[in-house]
């Protein structure tokens, strides 16, 4: 619990059995977390078993897709304050007080892996996706009127659940670019911003969306894609 409201930080989890135990004890470690919630995507391998035999909660998600996994988890997760992170070792439980520090004066905090310092040697942040994430973010930050924005793509972030009250059901990404679509509703309906620097390490295993520089490529277009048409259109075209 932080300053009276229940922390809740959701996993979104695609055969991540070699990563998800060491995660969740990662971020259980804070006392301030009061529930870890893993959102099995589908998974072929022994995730959801091993998130069983830990004890923490687990939830399905039918629809494959990163977005479709965190919208089912922001939907499940009971917490007042909810925190969205990786199960494959990229980030660092303790970098979740960094988020709830702007908690009382945001309604929702990104991380942002842009800080050189932060990003670790193993770190899958080469100067395409740091550029890459960086074009997209100013995209955003020019086109809504944003905060200073410089990382697109971070899962790790904070949201209030007041303001997912409000925007979760426009949700309408199911896919990579999910994260972009969760700034610009927040934007479009007036709700606070900030980003602060994170650490960034090295996955265990293959990032599914990042992993090469195709893919790396493929989610950039559909992030640009996204961010144009909600300022062009008003909404995407689903």
């Amino acid at each position: 619990m932080w300053d009276g409201k229940t922390v809740s930080v959701i996993f979104p989890a695609y055969n991540e059995e070699k990563s998800i135990l060491r995660a969740i004890e990662d971020f259980r470690r804070n006392a301030v977390v009061d529930e870890v919630l893993v959102v099995d995507n589908n998974s072929t391998d022994r995730t959801a078993a091993l998130v069983t035999s830990a004890g923490t909660r687990l939830v399905s998600e039918s629809r494959q897709g990163y977005g479709y996994a965190l919208r089912r988890g922001l939907q499940e997760a009971a917490g007042d304050l909810m925190i969205m992170a990786e199960p494959d070792g990229t980030f660092v439980g303790r970098d979740v007080y960094k988020l709830l520090a702007y908690a009382e004066d945001f309604d929702m905090v990104c991380g942002t892996r842009t800080t050189k310092e932060l990003i670790w040697g193993s770190a899958n942040m080469k100067w395409f996706l740091r550029i890459g994430n960086l074009v997209v973010a100013k995209l955003l930050e020019v086109l809504f009127s944003g905060p200073s924005l410089t990382d697109c793509g971070c899962t790790l972030r904070l949201l209030r659940k007041e303001m997912l009250a409000v925007i979760l059901p426009e949700c309408t990404v199911g896919d990579s670019h999910f994260l972009p679509e969760l700034v610009i509703l927040g934007l479009k309906h007036g709700f606070r911003i900030i980003e602060v620097p994170v650490n960034y390490r090295g996955r265990i295993g293959v990032s599914k969306i990042t992993g090469d520089l195709r893919g790396a490529v493929k989610t950039g277009l559909k992030m640009i894609g996204l961010t144009l048409q909600y300022r062009l259109l008003g909404k995407p075209v689903v």
